[in-house]
């Protein structure tokens, strides 16, 4: 007979385990992809409380491991957890979470299981508090949340079309026919490189209003130099009159 500790001790490291997805449908499905990691590692630079999954198996049992039923989100978050590099994300090695929210890209192969399949599976097993997903193709877009039965129900759109992720503090939405984070005033979360452009602009925009200040003052005090000057000369004109009425 073993005992808890010797069966724990006899039980392998799993945290190294491979990830085991297959490769994307498109090169929209990519760039997609990217941006939903680039946008919010960026907007979240200073935490070191989360991980983000791109693709990558999510195991969460063995005998999911001996059916090689693999189940990886096309995108996937944690909270509340060690910000680090993984190979895949084994539930059993991270202390049983599970991800807090999953976002797949619908594509002609995937979008049923997607809508289904998958859809119970977050659902009623991993309960991950949040589900979307998105066409790349299509732009559809739909959400839904866990409610108090447990079970999905359906986030309503805003006016412009948004869905509103508790997980995230933002809102999930289409620009430039693409899924992006808008933060709770309605901004749009920026990538890196947005945000370097609007900073290259802003410092360019702050230049010119300096240099059109500079020259407002400028042509102020060449108004009150000239101002200064033609009192000078009016005053110098009227003791040249004195002297010479004086003199008379």
């Amino acid at each position: 007979m073993l005992t808890a500790q010797q069966v724990y001790d006899l039980m392998p490291d799993a945290s190294e385990l491979m990830s085991d997805e297959p490769e994307m449908e498109s090169s929209l499905h990519y760039e997609q992809l990217a941006l939903l990691v680039s946008c919010l590692e960026w907007f979240w630079r200073d935490r070191q409380d989360f991980f983000i999954g791109a693709t990558l198996t999510v195991y969460y049992s063995r005998q999911q491991l001996k059916k090689r039923d693999f189940r990886g989100p096309d995108f996937f978050l944690v909270r509340e957890t060690e910000r680090k590099a993984r190979n895949s994300w084994v539930v059993w090695e991270e202390e049983g979470r599970y991800p807090n929210l999953i976002i797949e890209l619908l594509s002609d192969s995937t979008a049923q299981v997607d809508r289904s399949t998958k859809k119970v599976l977050y659902q009623n097993h991993w309960q991950t508090p949040e589900y979307f997903w998105f066409s790349p193709k299509t732009l559809e877009l739909c959400g839904f949340r866990l409610g108090s039965q447990r079970v999905y129900e359906p986030i309503v759109p805003t006016d412009q079309g948004w869905l509103w992720s508790q997980e995230l503090d933002l809102s999930l939405g289409i620009h430039d026919r693409q899924l992006r984070y808008f933060d709770p005033q309605g901004h749009l979360v920026p990538t890196l490189q947005e945000f370097n452009r609007l900073a290259i602009q802003r410092t360019a925009l702050e230049s010119r209003r300096a240099e059109a200040e500079a020259q407002r003052a400028e042509a102020e005090a060449q108004k009150a130099r000239e101002a200064e000057a033609r009192a000078n000369a009016l005053g110098l004109e009227v003791d040249r009159l004195r002297q010479q009425l004086g003199g008379q």
